[in-house]
């Protein structure tokens, strides 16, 4: 055992959609932000204080586009993988430096299909029938399979 370890583990919430590059050898490659949060309380002032950490993860080949059909701005992952940084020049010239998670192993916490679900049951009521603001229950279509563990129930609280 070479005596080092490199790993990464988060839980967190999209900041944007899976961005999608592929090459000509058939790969592909998927990048997208996750929030995480960390919360105390001031001492002083008794306010509730809420920071959020972005991280810029990165997906690869059938991963990607798997992250890239289940995955939307807002739903729940937990990624797991390694810190990579990279660096290279600028349009400018300058020399830009960044850090990643290279993506191992992941699981969706939410879906596109329970974040709309959410968002129609939060939505405001607009119309006197207080039925017409309660999400339906869903149809005869045909539910996909998600790779999906359990649904994780936090109050977070997210700039987006």
């Amino acid at each position: 055992m070479s005596g080092t370890l490199n790993k990464v583990m988060l839980i967190g919430h999209l900041g944007d959609e899976v961005k999608m590059h592929y090459f000509e050898g058939g790969g592909c490659i998927g990048r997208f932000p996750i929030a995480t949060n960390d919360s105390y309380t001031n001492k002083q002032t008794g306010e509730r204080v809420v920071n959020t950490d972005w991280h810029n993860i990165v997906v690869r080949n059938k991963a990607a586009e798997i992250c890239e059909k289940y995955l939307s701005k807002g739903d729940k992952i937990y990624v797991e993988g390694r810190l990579k940084n990279r660096q290279w020049q600028g349009e400018d010239g300058q020399t830009r430096y960044t850090t990643e998670i290279q993506v191992t192993d992941f699981t969706f916490l939410s879906t596109k299909q329970e974040s709309q679900a959410n968002a129609a049951a939060n939505a405001p009521v607009t119309s006197a029938n207080s039925q017409a603001a309660q999400p339906s229950q869903p149809t005869a279509q045909p539910q996909q399979q998600t790779p999906q563990a359990s649904h994780v129930e936090e109050d977070d609280d997210l700039p987006f």
